[in-house]
């Protein structure tokens, strides 16, 4: 059974799920953008049974605070921060780390910051090498070279429905997609202010692909349990940055699953037994 908490991290409210049996081993669920710990709502009871999961919806995602930009830096360093101090105050002092999309940069700054709590990670479509940037990138790199308000405007379009469902269905088999995840990623891109924290954080991705050599240098010097298991129909990480991996972790493991983005929406029980199997 899965429960709805929320708890206070220095005064910014953190919503999350939890599940499964404390004593367990320990299991922290990233989501991506626009999405929420929703996205994992079929993964987690296929894993409770053997681990102790959290997942939390980012600050400015799902149901956690969306503090207002003047109060708050939306930036991937900041989110780590937030994260990293919901981990101690839940006390997850270590465990495995299951990343997705931009729970990749978050997550891999935690085991840049405190390799010794990471016991194993698991990147579902989660990149960190620069191959895995396809072309659907080149308008935020053109934000990231020119940060005008005219290449943040043309930003915005990826913010509307249709263009959210777009990133469920593309390289999906489009009737196992559920609506309930991309419908609930609108709703809450529809809230005050939304795009706004959205379109700071596509800006400061770039802070991402800058650290990009110090997270291959953690892979390469760590060697953590590592197994990636990737949508390869993905147009925003393409398949040869999950095959990348194998560069500086000549041991981890790399499926690839018919399906896109999402993987999750239309290939849970799969990748719920690749997470098994690995973490075996």
């Amino acid at each position: 059974m899965t429960a709805y908490r929320n708890t206070d991290i220095d005064g910014l409210n953190i919503f999350y799920r939890e599940a499964g049996t404390p004593g367990a081993p320990k299991l922290l669920l990233l989501h991506g953008f626009p999405s929420s710990s929703h996205m994992f709502r079929d993964l987690i009871p296929l894993l409770a049974g053997r681990f102790h999961i959290i997942a939390p919806d980012l600050p400015g995602f799902g149901r956690s605070d969306m503090p207002p930009r003047e109060r708050f830096a939306y930036t991937f360093d900041h989110l780590a921060e937030i994260i990293d101090r919901f981990t101690e105050v839940v006390g997850f002092d270590r465990y495995a780390l299951y990343v997705f999309d931009y729970g990749a940069p978050t997550g891999f700054r935690l085991a840049l910051e405190h390799p010794e709590r990471i016991s194993a990670i698991i990147s579902q479509n989660g990149n960190a090498y620069e191959e895995g940037l396809g072309d659907d990138w080149n308008p935020i790199r053109a934000y990231w070279r020119d940060p005008s308000p005219a290449n943040r405007e043309a930003l915005r379009p990826a913010f509307k429905p249709e263009a959210i469902a777009w990133q469920y269905t593309h390289g999906a088999p489009v009737d196992l997609v559920s609506p309930d995840g991309h419908s609930l990623d609108s709703y809450y891109l529809d809230r005050p202010d939304a795009e706004e924290v959205q379109l700071d954080l596509f800006g400061d991705y770039k802070s991402n692909v800058a650290l990009y050599p110090a997270f291959q240098a953690y892979f390469r010097t760590h060697k953590p349990p590592f197994l990636a298991v990737w949508g390869k129909n993905d147009p925003f990480f393409l398949p040869p940055g999950a095959e990348a991996f194998k560069r500086d972790m000549p041991d981890a493991v790399v499926r690839f699953l018919d399906t896109g983005h999402f993987a999750l929406e239309t290939h849970a029980n799969e990748i719920a037994k690749a997470v098994l199997d690995f973490l075996d």
